[in-house]
Formats: structure tokens, C-alpha cells, sequence
């Protein structure tokens, strides 16, 4: 893989993943399991989040510690199956600001249509996390991608649980400077354009929907 392309190898975050592929697995666990790995993949993503120091007391004695610096953060989930994402995420950084992109899939073209778009104010003085659990054919990550880069966030990354490969090449045709953190990157997509071998509908196995 690339540099823009980080996978992200922990073991929970692979045994966590395993479980979630599973077919018997029920809606309540890979709601949960979604939950834990998110925040494992926010870990990831903001590893770089610059710091500042300043002088505190301890009950024993006063140091130097490190806090974050003022960094505004906006998180931007893909509805409806990056909520799922979501909200481990916002559990770990809960003073996120939050935007949602709404997007369906054609079943006739796979091309992304656009029916919901709601960002923060002053997004261009945030870092800006994307998420969507699926990065299959590629055309709703780019798609939210090309809109949310049209309101200028001060910078933007993408974070997704799987990848296929022919989504990393079509998002990093459109999109070079933006990286992508994923849990894996599979074979290949399918003849429906499903991820092999995949956990199936991210979306309907978090809802019961299938």
C-alpha cells in the first residue's frame, strides 16, 4: 500500500473485524463491534493531532503536561451506515463538530446521488475526518468527497472499516492528496459490486434491515 493508504493491523482491531464478517453475527454485536473499532481507527487518524504543554498540579508535586492544542475537528459520516462510525468516534472526541452527507447507491449504475448535505459553520478552520464503514466501487466516498472539498475544510482524511481495491484506485484518481485509513483492504469487488469477501451490507447488518 501507499502512504495514503494506512491499515490499520492491531490485533483487537482485526479480531474485532473478524467477528463483524460473520454471518451469525446479530445486529446488537456488530453495532457494538463497529463502536469499539471506530474509536481504535480514531486513535489511528488523529495520531498526529498537534500538542501544547502546560504547568499543572498533582497531588504530589507541579509538572509540565501535554494537552492538545485548540484544534477544531469536524467528523462527517456518509449516511446512513457511517453513523456507525460515527459514534465510537465522537465517544473519544466528543468535542467533534459534526456533517452528514446522504447518499444512496443507483442499483442500475452504482453512481452516488446526493439527497441530504448538512456541514458546521467555519468548516474551513477544520480538520476534517470522513467516514463510511464501505469503500466498495469508490463513487459515494468521492462523491461526498468533491462536495465537502467545494466548502474548503482546512484539511480532510477518510476513514473506512474495509476497502476494496478498485475503490482505492478510483477515490485516489479523483482524489491523490486525501489518505485513507482502513481496518483492511479485501480482493475484489463482485459482479453487484460487493466487497469479497466483505461482511455484506454494512448498513443492514447494523439495523437489521436484510
Amino acid at each position: 500500500m501507499t502512504k495514503l493508504v494506512n491499515v490499520v493491523k492491531h490485533p483487537l482491531v482485526q479480531h474485532k473485524l473478524s467477528i463483524m464478517r460473520e454471518k451469525q453475527t446479530k445486529s446488537p454485536l456488530f453495532r457494538s463491534l463497529l463502536n469499539d473499532v471506530s474509536k481504535l481507527l480514531a486513535y489511528e487518524v488523529t495520531h498526529n493531532m498537534p500538542l501544547t504543554h502546560k504547568e499543572i498540579e498533582t497531588p504530589l508535586t507541579s509538572t509540565s503536561a501535554p494537552y492538545l492544542e485548540c484544534q477544531e475537528i469536524c467528523l462527517v459520516s456518509i449516511l446512513r451506515a457511517g453513523n456507525g462510525l460515527l459514534s465510537g468516534m465522537l465517544e473519544l472526541i466528543p468535542e467533534a463538530r459534526v456533517g452528514h452527507v446522504g447518499l444512496y447507491r443507483d442499483p442500475t449504475t452504482h453512481e452516488a446521488v446526493e439527497y441530504y448535505f448538512k456541514m458546521p459553520p467555519q468548516i474551513e478552520e477544520c480538520d476534517t475526518i470522513v467516514v463510511d464503514p464501505m469503500l466498495a466501487t469508490g463513487h459515494s466516498a468521492v462523491a461526498a468527497m468533491d462536495r465537502i472539498k467545494s466548502i474548503n475544510p482546512k484539511s480532510l482524511k477518510f476513514v473506512c472499516l474495509l476497502a476494496a481495491p478498485e475503490g482505492i484506485d478510483y477515490f485516489h484518481e479523483h482524489h491523490p492528496d486525501i489518505p485513507i485509513y482502513t481496518a483492511a483492504v479485501d480482493e475484489c469487488l463482485n459482479e453487484r459490486k460487493y466487497i469479497i469477501p466483505g461482511l455484506g451490507d454494512a448498513g443492514d447488518r447494523m439495523y437489521g434491515t436484510q
